[in-house]
């Protein structure tokens, strides 16, 4: 395997192919690299020191400045360097992969790394065109390559899958439509991921229903609930399953932080029926169907999908100026229904009537009655109203008051929402994911030429332009009414202050805290749970996340998606079931492994046909599966699982070996 990038994320797969599956890895990162702190799997406290020490001394020597590197993937991407590609000579790493350092994937660089004889490539760099360049070359090198790609951009990233997947086809002479088969079976396919994309659902979820953990696949949402202590024995019902048990120190500020090396005290993944029973003072985690229970919504202010009429209306004018118009048109119709009453006209003359006094074009009412002059001067009157609204109405549709930095300020009854800080690639999506839950959201943003402020005007958020260190940021923000604080940017020290200077202001408030050293975020956790008992603090780094996503795509597997439980990671994904031996042929329940993995659903969608004794087929997704069902060849299934247990299924030399 082959992995190049510039940032935290090369590190962490690197090390998540070498630890969990097993593999052969060289490891291609740019000199600079070296300053920021490498986020490795199962690493040492003597380690982690000496990676601190390292760092404080190359900045201490001038070879470069972590803030320039976007240590979790959230920034801007950047270019790289114009000198030399080849800087040093290539090293071991701490996990036994081959450390090659280069500026960029050149194909000189790409040729010592071993390109053409890898069964896997993996470009992780945080700009989109420095990926696909090194995706090109790579191709042409090795046509039977399966490549993993990082970009952003989503559209440009499925016409990319589609010329590299064509490009290999052609040039090992098959079929453009067909795959390629690979180093040790694996099919010369192209993937393209986004940290942003897997980390932005359990970002999200904190703000739904109280949950922390969300994966959508296949169109349908799905999250995993949190139940506190009490619940677990009641089992967890119809369409749910047990996915985790906590800590049974969740509760104790003291107690372990739920990682890998907790002990059996840890959280438990995909325990078993007994495990469960068995459980007495420990929350647990259940699969079920995401429910927002915050405030809702006015109807067609979602910001997704079509806008219709009164969207567009919506969107031209401001709320001020729609209800002026609203209110000079009620009184304009109460006018007609009095000319009508007083008059005895026939209602389509009376309107007619009110409307030329309306604009000044109708005769004096010298000779009428009392009540008809009255009318007429407050007809009149309207008219006058209604002249500089219409003019505010024209010049607005226009765009004239209206710059590239204005946007929407938070209402003043606003409450309930959720303060997203941070609009960059994280952010964005972040902020995506929550209007398509109907989230009310208010964003905090420091750079006027963040990325993310255009998909914040397009969807009419309110965003607050400010450093959110500075005094009346938040509060500016509507902090005090907020149902959570989400703070994204790229900043550990900046999250940590916007999240201490919220709970100042709301100590019951929800804070989640994306921060980028497991150690870090680990005692933050700890201590602001301490401090605030009856406050949920939930700290998220991205490459933690993105990292088992990436790492099971370069072994030729989909993944659907990770969740956190505690400082531990759950993954989704797609199996067929032919060639694997512990669930062809085997029920449900036998293809069970407690602790590894556990079949959800079954996909009909690749097989539509009736099955006897069986699920009914049809298109989407089966999550109520009985025990009993016999899993077959041509099945295609949905299972969760940890790290360790996907790679004793999929991974290739395990299965090879038995």
């Amino acid at each position: 395997m082959v992995v190049c990038g510039d940032d935290g994320l090369a590190h962490r797969l690197a090390a998540e192919l070498c630890t969990v599956y097993r593999e052969q890895v060289t490891l291609v990162v740019p000199p600079t690299a070296r300053v920021a702190p490498r986020p490795v799997v199962g690493r040492t406290r003597a380690a982690t020191i000496l990676d601190r020490v390292s760092a404080a001394v190359n900045r201490a020597a001038g070879n470069g400045d972590p803030a320039t590197t976007d240590r979790t993937g959230a920034a801007a991407g950047t270019g790289t360097g114009t000198g030399s590609d080849r800087t040093a000579a290539p090293g071991i790493a701490r996990h036994g992969e081959r450390l090659l350092e280069a500026g960029e994937a050149t194909e000189a660089v790409l040729a010592e790394a071993g390109v053409e004889r890898a069964a896997a490539l993996a470009l992780v760099y945080d700009d989109d065109e420095t990926n696909i360049r090194a995706a090109l070359t790579a191709r042409r090198l090795n046509p039977r390559l399966r490549l993993v790609l990082r970009l952003y951009n989503r559209r440009l990233g499925q016409h990319i899958e589609e010329l590299l997947d064509r490009a290999a086809a052609l040039a090992t002479g098959g079929n453009a439509d067909e795959g390629v088969d690979g180093v040790d079976g694996f099919g010369a396919s192209t993937t393209v991921l986004s940290d942003a994309d897997t980390a932005a659902p359990a970002l999200a979820a904190t703000a739904v229903a109280g949950t922390t953990k969300v994966v959508q696949t296949d169109g349908l949402m799905l999250r995993a609930v949190e139940r506190p202590p009490g619940h677990t024995s009641q089992g967890p019902g119809r369409g749910l399953c047990t996915l985790a048990l906590l800590s049974a120190t969740t509760n104790d500020p003291a107690g372990a932080d739920g990682s890998e090396g907790s002990g059996e005290r840890g959280p438990q993944l995909l325990p078993d029926e007994r495990a469960v029973a068995e459980a007495t003072g420990r929350g647990s985690i259940v699969l079920d169907t995401v429910r927002y229970a915050g405030p809702a919504l006015p109807a067609g202010r979602s910001g997704g999908g079509p806008l219709g009429a009164v969207g567009a209306f919506r969107s031209l004018f401001s709320r001020r100026l729609r209800w002026s118009l609203a209110v000079l048109v009620g009184c304009v119709f109460a006018l007609a229904v009095a000319q009508m009453v007083t008059t005895g006209e026939h209602p389509l003359g009376a309107t007619y009537t009110t409307l030329l006094d309306l604009f000044a074009i109708n005769d004096p009412a010298t000779d009428g009655s009392d009540s008809r002059k009255v009318l007429q001067l407050l007809s009149g009157l309207m008219g006058l109203l209604l002249l500089p609204v219409l003019l505010a109405a024209v010049l607005e549709a226009l765009g004239t008051f209206r710059s590239g930095s204005a946007f929407r300020k938070p209402p003043r009854g606003l409450s309930g929402h959720v303060v997203l800080l941070g609009l960059g690639k994280i952010g964005t999506r972040v902020l995506a994911r929550l209007r398509e839950l109907h989230i009310p959201v208010v964003c905090v943003e420091a750079d006027p030429e963040a990325r993310g402020l255009a998909e914040a005007r397009r969807l009419r958020v309110p965003v607050v332009l400010g450093d959110v260190t500075q005094e009346g940021v938040l509060e500016a923000a509507k902090i005090n009414r907020a149902h959570a604080l989400l703070a994204v940017t790229s900043s550990d020290t900046t999250n940590l202050e916007a999240g201490l200077y919220a709970r100042s202001v709301r100590p019951d408030l929800r804070v989640v805290l994306r921060l980028y050293d497991d150690d870090f975020a680990t005692a933050v956790y700890r201590t602001l749970r301490a401090a605030h008992p009856h406050a949920l603090t939930r700290s998220r780094s991205v490459t933690h996340l993105a990292a088992p996503a990436f790492a099971g795509a370069m072994m030729g597997r989909q993944i659907l998606g990770a969740i956190p439980v505690e400082r531990r990671v759950l993954l989704f994904a797609a199996v067929e079931v032919r060639g694997h031996p512990r669930l062809e042929g085997r029920t449900v329940a036998e293809a069970f492994s407690a602790g590894a993995w556990r079949v959800l659903a079954l996909d009909t969608a690749t097989d539509p046909a009736e099955r006897a004794g069986g699920p009914t087929a049809g298109s989407g997704l089966i999550w109520d599966l009985p025990s009993t069902y016999v899993l077959r060849a041509e099945d295609r299934v949905v299972l969760a699982a940890t790290r360790r247990g996907l790679a004793e299924l999929l991974g290739r030399r395990t299965r090879s070996a038995s």
